[in-house]
């Protein structure tokens, strides 16, 4: 896929991320065509973690997938290098969402699968951190509605009917869809890959209550923890397990030497109405889950503690933490960034107005959103034109701030 190349203009860069752009410049750009690289020779041995076409890191390789559903432009910004790839255009995308490597466009005519080339590989006791070539991987004959969610393995595509199909993660890799797996039944939820098994909320009957599903990656159904979660909606996978929003608070599913448990973590007192938590968002890796709760909100899920906090804010727009102790980022219609501590719910920190506009409506009918990695948040201004990196550790200065040729109204972190 050819790329065109722009350098941001940034501000305040860190002599760290300065340091560690030089020590990978030679796999920074797609002119560097590391997609083409071969393995060592015969004579050594493959070293340890190694990937054919990838260069191996020291730190993290995060990048943002940008997309502006009115014009289709899409963009590819590393947040090492500071520089923008600029990719085929995707317009009318409805939703971006990734699975720490690939983008996945939603649009009507299907899903296109972007890969990023950036990556993580956890190995529990050590982690590895890679970067590639940016390119086009083909699409999924998935639209709107549809919900992506995948792991090192397989990669689960749940349509709005509820149908489920199943791509193996390599074909991914080598750039090719390839052949689906069809995965039997219907799903009142999207179908989650963990613990080399693949986990949904399938009905029994038209009108009855989800209950927890679980398959292994043939699509054989194995033994289910007796569990139901009424109303399901929103999702997420933590080091504790897969946490499925229900009509009563959360539905937590956990394996243990491929034994599946279920535990219900419930709204600790009578919720009002509009304030069930319906999505959720978090860092990658983090057992502190945040979810708006109604118009001035926000839920805060600890996955660990088994316990929900709900933080009173201003209107917000969006929200999301980095956990352990770093505070809650809330987006509210002031148009600044507010951090609150997560257990008193008093405010710490605040900006000054960061987005141009009004918060609520960015370009196509897709508002701003809060990414969050270890050590920075990322704030997508549309209608400004530009990426905020905040440092949520340092009263939320902005760091950087990347100006870029789009309205960058969607917008993912990879890399994780």
């Amino acid at each position: 896929m050819s790329l065109s190349v722009r350098k941001n203009v940034t501000a305040g860069v860190p002599a760290a991320l300065a340091a560690l752009a030089l020590l990978t410049a030679g796999c920074a750009g797609q002119d560097d065509d590391t997609s083409s690289r071969k393995g060592s020779s015969t004579a050594s041995a493959t070293p340890h973690g190694y990937v054919e076409g990838a260069q191996e890191a020291a730190e993290q390789q995060s990048r943002l997938v940008l997309n502006d559903p009115v014009t289709g432009d899409t963009r590819t910004l590393d947040l090492i290098t500071g520089r923008t790839y600029e990719t085929s255009r995707t317009t009318g995308a409805t939703d971006l969402t990734t699975d720490g490597r690939f983008g996945y466009l939603h649009a009507e005519d299907g899903t296109r699968v972007l890969d990023t080339g950036a990556w993580t590989v956890d190995h529990g006791d050590h982690v590895h951190y890679y970067r590639a070539a940016i390119r086009d991987a083909g699409r999924f004959p998935a639209g709107p509605g549809a919900r992506v969610r995948g792991d090192a393995a397989v990669t689960a595509v749940t349509g709005e009917d509820g149908r489920a199909t199943v791509y193996r993660r390599a074909g991914l890799e080598k750039g090719r869809v390839g052949t689906p797996r069809t995965l039997p039944g219907t799903h009142a939820g999207p179908v989650v890959p963990y613990a080399e098994h693949l986990l949904t909320l399938t009905r029994d009957g038209r009108n009855g209550t989800p209950k927890v599903a679980v398959y292994d990656r043939a699509g054989g159904r194995v033994t289910s923890p007796d569990a139901t979660c009424e109303d399901p909606a929103g999702d997420a996978v933590t080091r504790r397990g897969v946490v499925f929003g229900c009509a009563d608070g959360a539905l937590l599913v956990r394996e243990d030497d491929g034994h599946f448990t279920a535990e219900r973590i419930p709204y600790d007192r009578g919720l009002p109405a509009g304030e069930r938590a319906s999505s959720f968002r978090h860092r990658a890796g983090s057992d502190t889950l945040t979810a708006p709760a109604g118009d001035r909100a926000v839920w805060v899920l600890d996955v660990t503690e088994r316990t929900w906090t709900r933080v009173e804010t201003g209107p917000v727009v969006a929200a999301n933490t980095a956990g352990e102790g770093s505070p809650l980022l809330v987006l509210e219609t002031d148009g600044a960034l507010h951090g609150y501590d997560t257990a008193t719910g008093e405010p710490v920190a605040r900006t000054g107005r960061l987005l141009t506009g009004d918060p609520r409506a960015g370009t196509g009918g897709r508002g701003p959103v809060i990414e969050v990695d270890r050590s920075r948040a990322y704030l997508n201004d549309p209608e400004g034109s530009r990426v905020h990196e905040i440092d949520y550790n340092d009263g939320l200065r902005v760091a950087r701030t990347f100006d870029l040729d789009m309205k960058p109204a969607l917008m993912v972190e990879t890399g994780r």
